[in-house]
């Protein structure tokens, strides 16, 4: 795959989600969608970047931002989002803007693993960092087949530094860039979470 041209990917994932952050502290203000869908938007070119390992997060992923940036046109926030689907008794059922916030939730934080698991590691491959994460994250809720393609998929992964050269970083302005994701992406998902978890709807779904 080639790289992102002169973009830095990783730059714009950390200056997306800073503001989120900042909603997410504050212990009162709502999130709305269009910001947070915006963000999110940011991170599918990683997806990308991982190769054919990832592939169905990257088309899973995608079309579900797409849904929300659609979404935030006629609904403000992620709270609103979530009664509306609530009123409606679908919040469950494919294709909903709940189920499909769940499954984003879902990548960030997969991405947020991924990005804890490499800057721990020392080495140059990133099959060890994509396994812990996909293990974490992603494998509880897939069936026996897409976990054992998955898992072929990693033999493919790029190397640290084939995947550093398509974002365009070094070790460390790439180090730097992670980091802020991390601490900003956090509490984002705690706060996802915890609209899922007031409403008493789960997340293990």
């Amino acid at each position: 795959m080639a790289g992102v041209g002169e973009e830095k990917p990783l730059r714009k994932i950390a200056a997306a989600f800073d503001p989120l952050a900042d909603v997410a502290n504050s212990g009162g203000a709502a999130m709305e969608v269009a910001p947070f869908s915006r963000a999110c938007a940011h991170v599918s070119v990683l997806f990308g970047c991982l190769g054919i390992a990832f592939k169905f997060a990257e088309k899973d992923y995608v079309s579900k931002v797409d849904d929300l940036i659609e979404a935030s046109k006629s609904i403000s926030t992620l709270k609103n989002m979530i009664e509306l689907d609530i009123q409606h008794g679908c919040v469950r059922q494919g294709g909903s803007h709940t189920r499909n916030l769940l499954r984003v939730l879902r990548g960030l934080d997969m991405v947020r693993v991924l990005f804890e698991e490499i800057i721990k590691s020392d080495g140059n491959s990133l099959r060890e960092a994509a396994s812990v994460s996909y293990a974490k994250v992603f494998a509880p809720h897939h069936g026996w087949a897409i976990r054992k393609a998955v898992g072929a998929g990693m033999y493919a992964l790029p190397s640290k530094s084939q995947l550093l050269k398509r974002l365009n970083e070094d070790d460390s302005s790439a180090k730097v860039e992670m980091q802020s994701f991390i601490r900003t992406s956090r509490p984002v998902i705690q706060y996802i979470e915890e609209l899922f978890n007031s409403r008493q709807l789960g997340i293990d779904w």
